[in-house]
């Protein structure tokens, strides 16, 4: 028998070099929702790009990543 485990999601906010690690809100909400969602405390979001996940230690890496001041 073959078991599979839903891994968890983390979320990384890159803001001017800092990491700021943010927990899932909602895992049934869509990486958009989530990035809506902490825009209202961060911002910065409001201008961000999302990363490919990653798996990383046993959960999904999303990396929010500003795009303010990057031209292309």
């Amino acid at each position: 028998m073959i078991l599979s485990t839903e891994l968890a999601r983390v979320f990384i906010l890159m803001d001017k070099g800092q990491k700021i690690s943010l927990d899932d809100p909602e895992p049934r909400w869509s990486v958009d929702a989530v990035l809506n969602f902490y825009a209202n405390i961060y911002p910065i979001l409001t201008t961000s790009k999302i990363s490919a996940p990653i798996i990383r230690d046993d959960k999904v890496e999303y990396v929010f990543e500003s795009v303010m001041g990057t031209k292309g």
